[in-house]
């Protein structure tokens, strides 16, 4: 299959890759590799620590991976900053030579995609949900603000955003040589733009953010939608689950019922606050508090969760 194919029909509207700054080279020994872990036959991830974005991780808080095969090299998520992406690619370099034919990007938030700049070099096609284009341009000013602030110059130099020349809606495949991926886009979950990668070689399934394991989900899309994809995605096999936030691996479909339970734990909180006629700042100080020992980065994110989950289901 010719690298510039996707088979089946994918969304016709084709976006030019834009960004909102110029690259800019990172010190080679700044831009070191990595270390990645192989889960599975040619699939390595670069495993994020439970931390919020600073300079001294350069954004690099999520989990990245990369699947060889026999012609090229798909890269899912790129990392928090133009340096840990960078850093990603001398990675993979260490493991391939083989062309890096496409970067996936499984949602719009910074830690997935702002190492995406380090890839344009390598005529890579950027692949994202059909959503993911309007997502990135409504909130882009708004994340590289944000980064410069918690980066700085020097790590910020060269950070983007760069837009994904081909949509996905409907389930898709591309192919790495031998090597079939294949490509589903969600309804809204922890974001509206969520993408999931299936290795069909090895039955490794990369979930982005729609999976969490030790860091605290993350809501950002919709809480009643999030659980019904999640028990739509425990309905279907795999061999392995690589999530978003966590371990390099991880066994499926026991992967999603910690996740199910906190979301749960959530909607079931908040409802009881509303039914009770409990203000929003109310239904944040007490929901899903039962969960709170279990979760690293807790206080970071859940307080946020609730007043989602309330504006979500107020008006149900």
């Amino acid at each position: 299959m010719k690298r510039a194919l996707l088979s089946g029909i994918l969304t016709a509207q084709i976006f030019l890759a834009s960004s909102l700054a110029q690259p800019a080279q990172a010190p080679v020994e700044a831009a070191r590799p990595f270390v990645a872990e192989q889960t599975a036959p040619g699939v390595y991830v670069v495993v994020g620590p439970y931390a919020l974005a600073n300079i001294q991780n350069a954004g690099q808080i999520s989990n990245s991976g990369f699947i060889i095969g026999k012609n090229s090299v798909a890269v899912v998520d790129t990392g928090g900053s133009y340096l840990a992406g960078q850093r990603l690619r001398a990675t993979i370099r260490e493991k391939t030579d083989l062309p890096i034919g496409y970067v996936i990007l499984t949602h719009d938030h910074p830690d997935h995609i702002f190492g995406s700049a380090a890839f344009l070099g390598d005529n890579a096609i950027f692949i994202g949900h059909k959503n993911l284009p309007e997502a990135l341009r409504t909130h882009a000013e708004d994340y590289l603000r944000h980064a410069r602030k918690d980066f700085g110059d020097a790590i910020f130099a060269g950070t983007r955003v760069v837009i994904p020349t081909v949509l996905v809606d409907s389930p898709q495949t591309i192919d790495l040589g031998d090597r079939p991926l294949k490509l589903e886009a969600w309804p809204p979950a922890h974001t509206n733009c969520d993408l999931t990668v299936l290795d069909e070689a090895t039955g490794t399934w990369l979930m982005g953010d729609l999976i969490f394991a030790g860091h605290v989900p993350a809501l950002d899309g919709n809480l009643n939608g999030w659980l019904a994809v999640l028990r739509q995605l425990e309905q279907r096999p795999a061999a392995r689950i690589v999530p978003g936030h966590g371990p390099a691996a991880m066994p499926w479909p026991e992967a999603a019922q910690r996740v199910d339970t906190y979301l749960s734990t959530l909607r079931d909180d908040v409802r009881a606050s509303i039914r009770a006629g409990e203000t929003m700042q109310e239904a944040a100080d007490k929901a899903a508090r039962s969960e709170r020992d279990k979760w690293e980065l807790f206080d970071d994110f859940n307080r946020r969760n609730a007043i989602a989950a309330y504006h979500e289901l107020e008006w149900e």
